[in-house]
């Protein structure tokens, strides 16, 4: 009998299905499961407060603290979510879903295919969009109407490539830039999905590539290679029938994460198997939850039908790597429905916070030019058809707004990108986005991920401490010789006579004391050492021998892994390890065998691991632990220094843990285990029954040492953070680990300084904790913050402004636990609530969505691929290099730009005033003053690359800009670029336009045509001096372009007899008029940049001189 698939009914209630009556409940709760990791209804927020005001309502405390009123808030980019993409998916709503085992053509409804895009547009799409984002610049919308506005013959005023030619360059720079980013992105994306995998089909194992891959198809995943689907584990080759998962591109954490296969299938013969036998997987909706899953596991043609359930410990995540064996999975979800691109948000198109100043300084030019043609026909009394004539001084005047503008700061981000890949200090640095370098100059909130990006993610054993005598990484051979002469003298000793001993209270030898410590690391442990092939000696021979160079170690956590290898390079080596036993050898080569009693896990809660063991030489039964000191404290025998020497090692930033060990007789680990059996069976409160029987055995153990192992940092992170906060910029860490580990890692790299307090936020749950907290937080001053992402998302809740305000105030700040959502929550409200930019740096999948929300998204290549690299605006090889990526090129960029928009406004401006004058001395006529080639060629070729060449301005060397952040904080203010500045070139404009034109017209003897001989000649020359004024060091290549415009101008004279009387200006006559008004209109202002530099110099001439 075929079983009908499970389907949804009107009701949402499943039906047709026998397990869907035991999966249903948890299925209508699985929201509530997910509600950490989802976007907070605006509602639920006011809803929630009012039901915890019963909490909050009865304080006492003196600070009042009023819940948020979340503002609507308008956003018009696509957020990744279900509903809105599965409409073209072929279904409405996310539902439950049934996966045949290897049967993709069997299926319920429609899936999204397993592709990878992070292009911004398709073929179709480019061209209107990148059109319709020019064409959002006010100025690039007025140039537009300005154009078209001439094709009426009333309005025109010249020929009409004088309009179309300049916008046409414009738009193309644009649309060739934009195309080949896209392009660049397109390539990267096809690498991705070109990746190719193991399918298993009825003819055997076939090729696939990644993008080719469909829901229900059998995958294999060998070793170290990239899962391409959300799958279910199926199978592995690994003997003790797990393996393990590097997810840090997933979630941030750098605990490897074991995972389980489904045990019907693990028991099969082959993989080959799983075609033969008849099952199906059924799983939940797809959601963003990446840490919880619910389904079940059915084979119908057994007898009687096996059933299993399913959760997180059988998945295998798109984006994990496989860290051991080969394993077999049945995929689940793909494309859009995976849990990491459902984590991460859609690519958007950053506009520059520069871009939008520029763009609000063109609209008051624009105001500017309405009032100046206004004026113009108001001087006129509006005679006659005046409102043509508004519209005819509104296109004479048009130059007040430069269309030069666009093209040269365009032009000028190409060369800062080109200047930044091309800098040898920062090897391997990309510009991704070449159209917001100059944010890199004014960022003033950093925020980092810890893994991979601070650290290296390689745990380094740095100290054993004794309580009397501590071991550094210097004295590690003495720890060495003290385990030989143990282990000798042992080897000389006669036999002890089996059964447990009775050790005496007598003063041990350092070395017996040095054994013990070491021991019980190396016990004390969930490590698995495994043997590969080397090339020379097989898997089979080296297992069998023990072979040094094919074991490697596998471990959850790396500090484990860290702690063995140090017992390996002193001495006792685990050397085998399976469910039930383990090896070590000793420095004279013999196996030490122990049976594994029972192993107490490591859980966030309990903070501690414990292992009981019997040494089957002996014996002897011991019970070890090992955990952190605050629970540790009040399990071992009293002594005086652990307290004391915990807080000195945390302060080095090591992690520390607590050894402990207990001796147990044969009687007292029946008993225990007896009870142990029995609270395992119990149905109620079992957890704490456990727990209550494994602390009875947690009492008066006996303190064996401190062990301290260090994350390694990346290179040169302490002095960059050191340099990020002498430039004003505040660093915040968001990391998906532990509390204690980023706690330990933001003093390591001096994120905290010595002199400064950490607070750790306690979890809170509710808004009556979440009150009290923030109250006792508020009371701290000058401290750090270091929160869980729960906490945050409760304080976020309730108080959202409160909690924001304080910890903006915070000298730096740690949020530990984050899920990849909650980080880009926390870039958006940083941008909302202090309006400053942020910038943020990562180097896994976890941090795209945090990068991609960012004002300026930095990603580090890192050894778990280049997820975030791919996704970011600039991407660097370390961490190191972002100093001099802020410092040097994000300053230079900025300033070269202010420097650049000021001078293309003021040489429009020079030549708009001139217009005025010449226009009101002659009865306020709409005529133009220069036509034809004068009026393009002086935005052109006779000016344009002595204003461009101010892009390789720069006022200190970056060496100076390195040694002095502080010059950087200066930035912060925008005071390059700002209305004062903008309101000086503006005076400097009108006062240059009114001395040429005021002095053409004087000087001027007979003929109209010396006017424009005199004055556009004195214009050039003013706007070449101009240059030379406001260049601050000089380079070649300035010099060069001074010189070119200058001949350029001299050698088109020749061909400009249309405009300009070549045989006047060859007369003596012609060259004393314009060096007078040139020397009138410039030398004033040479005067007062000389006093300025003198009496009040800027802070960066002060380096200089």
């Amino acid at each position: 009998m075929v079983r009908p698939c499970p389907s949804v009914g009107p009701r949402g209630r499943l039906r047709a299905w026998p397990g869907a009556r035991d999966l249903a409940p948890a299925l209508r709760a699985r929201p509530a499961r997910c509600r950490r990791l989802l976007p907070l209804p605006r509602g639920g927020a006011e809803a929630a407060g009012s039901a915890g005001g019963a909490a909050g309502g009865d304080m006492t405390d003196s600070i009042p603290l009023q819940p948020v009123r979340h503002k609507k808030r308008v956003d018009s980019r696509p957020r990744a979510g279900c509903c809105e993409w599965l409409r073209c998916c072929g279904g409405g709503e996310p539902r439950p879903r049934t996966v045949w085992l290897g049967h993709p053509e069997k299926r319920d409804q429609r899936y999204p295919r397993n592709v990878i895009n992070n292009q911004k547009y398709n073929f179709f799409t480019f061209l209107p969009g990148v059109l319709f984002s020019q064409f959002r610049y006010f100025f690039n919308f007025y140039f537009l109407l300005l154009a078209c506005s001439q094709f009426v013959p009333e309005m025109r005023l010249g020929a009409l490539y004088t309009y179309w030619v300049p916008l046409g360059f414009v738009l193309a720079v644009t649309i060739i830039r934009e195309a080949v980013e896209e392009i660049r992105c397109y390539v990267r994306d096809k690498e991705v999905n070109s990746q190719v995998y193991s399918r298993l089909t009825s003819r055997g194992t076939v090729k696939v590539k990644s993008s080719n891959i469909q829901v229900g198809d059998l995958i294999l995943v060998e070793k170290n290679q990239r899962v391409p689907a959300d799958m279910i584990f199926l199978r592995t080759s690994e003997k003790n029938g797990s393996c393990f998962l590097r997810t840090d591109q997933l979630d941030g954490e750098t605990d490897w994460k074991l995972r389980l296969p489904v045990a019907c299938t693990q028991r099969l013969p082959t993989a080959a198997d799983l075609l033969q036998i008849r099952s199906y997987v059924y799983a939940e909706e797809p959601n963003i939850d990446i840490h919880n899953f619910l389904g079940t596991f059915t084979r119908e043609d057994s007898d009687p039908p096996i059933s299993e359930s399913l959760s997180i410990e059988n998945t295998l995540w798109a984006g994990t790597v496989i860290a051991s064996g080969t394993v077999v999975g049945v995929v689940l979800y793909t494309g859009r429905e995976l849990r990491s691109v459902m984590n991460t948000s859609d690519p958007r198109s950053k506009i520059g916070l520069f871009d939008l100043e520029v763009n609000c300084l063109t609209k008051i030019l624009f105001g500017a030019l309405v009032v100046v043609s206004l004026v113009m026909v108001a001087l006129q009394h509006f005679a006659g058809r005046w409102y043509l004539q508004i519209i005819r001084f509104l296109l004479l005047f048009s130059n007040i707004i430069p269309i030069s503008l666009r093209v040269n700061l365009d032009m000028g981000k190409i060369v800062y990108s080109w200047v930044i890949r091309r800098d040898s200090k920062i090897p391997g640095t990309v510009v991704r986005s070449s159209t917001i370098p100059e944010q890199l100059g004014r960022i003033s909130y950093l925020l980092t991920d810890k893994t991979g990006t601070l650290t290296q993610n390689e745990m380094v054993f740095k100290r054993l401490h004794l309580g009397t005598v501590a071991y550094g990484l210097d004295s590690m051979d003495e720890v060495q010789s003290h385990i030989f002469s143990v282990y000798t003298q042992q080897s000389q000793e006669p036999p002890t006579q089996k059964g447990p001993t009775v050790t005496t209270k007598v003063r041990r030898t350092m070395s017996s004391r040095v054994h013990e410590a070491v021991k019980a690391i190396a016990l004390c442990h969930n490590v698995t050492p495994v043997y590969e092939s080397n090339g020379v000696t097989d898997q089979a021979e080296a297992e069998k021998r023990f072979e040094d160079s094919c074991r490697v170690y596998q471990a959850s956590s790396p500090d484990e892994v860290a702690l063995v290898q140090w017992t390996e390079s002193v001495g006792l080596t685990l050397v085998g390890r399976d469910q039930s036993a383990m090896q070590l050898r000793t420095p004279g080569d013999q196996i030490l065998n122990l049976t594994i009693l029972q192993v107490f896990p490591f859980t966030y809660e309990s903070k501690r691991m414990g292992i009981i063991v019997r040494d089957e030489s002996t014996g002897e039964i011991t019970f070890y632990m090992k955990g952190a000191d605050v629970v540790m404290a009040g399990i071992v025998q009293y002594n005086d220094w652990l307290e004391e020497e915990c807080g000195n090692m945390a302060r080095e930033g090591l992690r520390v843990l607590v050894v402990a060990k207990k001796s147990l007789t044969e009687e007292q680990y029946q008993d225990f285990e007896a009870r142990y059996v029995q609270a395992k069976l119990s149905v109620h409160d079992r957890s704490l029954k456990v727990a209550t029987v494994i602390e009875s055995l947690e009492m008066e153990m006996e303190l064996l040492c401190l062990t301290g192992v260090e994350d390694q940092l990346q290179a040169d992170v302490r002095p960059t953070l050191e340099t990020l906060r002498n430039a004003g910029i505040k660093v915040w860490m968001l990391t998906g680990d532990k509390l204690e580990t980023a706690t330990c890692t933001a003093k390591n790299a001096h994120l905290v300084t010595r002199n400064q307090d950490i607070h750790v936020f306690r979890l809170v749950t509710n808004r009556g904790e979440a009150h009290l907290e923030l109250n006792a937080f508020r009371r701290k001053h000058d401290c750090a913050l270091v929160i869980s992402g729960d906490s945050l998302e409760v304080c976020l809740k309730y108080y959202e402004y409160e909690f924001m305000e304080l910890a903006c105030q915070c000298p730096a700040v740690v949020c530990c636990r984050c899920a990849p959502t909650q980080k880009a929550q926390i870039v958006r409200l940083l941008q909302e609530r202090t309006g400053k930019l942020t910038c943020a740096v990562g180097d896994g999948g976890n941090d795209v969505s945090m990068i991609q929300e960012s004002d300026c998204g930095v990603g580090v290549e890192g050894k778990e691929g280049k997820q975030a690299s791919l996704a970011a605006d600039f991407s660097i090889t370390q961490f190191k290099h972002l100093g001099r990526l802020l410092m040097v090129h994000g300053r230079n960029s900025y300033k070269r730009s202010a420097a650049l928009s000021q001078f293309v406004i003021h040489r429009s401006l020079c030549i708009s005033t001139m217009q005025a004058v010449f226009s009101s001395v002659f009865y306020f006529a709409s005529v133009p003053l220069y036509q034809g080639f004068l009026i393009i060629g002086y935005s052109t070729i006779y000016t344009m690359f002595p204003v461009f060449s101010l892009v390789l301005d720069k006022d200190v060397k970056s060496e100076v800009a390195m040694l002095y952040p502080e010059l950087y904080k200066d930035l912060l203010k925008g005071r390059p670029l700002s209305y004062k500045t903008f309101l000086i070139w503006v005076l400097i404009s009108i006062y240059q336009g009114s001395t040429i034109m005021y002095g053409a017209l004087l000087l001027f003897e007979s003929e109209f045509v010396h006017i424009v001989a005199i004055s556009f000649t004195s214009l050039i020359l003013t706007e070449l001096l101009m240059v030379a004024l406001t260049i601050q060091t000089w380079h070649w290549l300035m010099t060069v372009a001074e010189l070119l415009s200058l001949a350029c101008y001299i050698a088109s004279l020749v061909f400009l007899h249309e405009f300009i009387d070549v045989y006047f200006i060859a007369t003596l006559s012609f060259l004393w008029k314009v060096s007078v008004i040139t020397l009138v209109s410039c030398l004033p202002l040479y005067v007062l940049k000389y006093l300025r530099r003198r009496f009040s110099p800027p802070s960066y001439s002060k380096l200089t001189s």
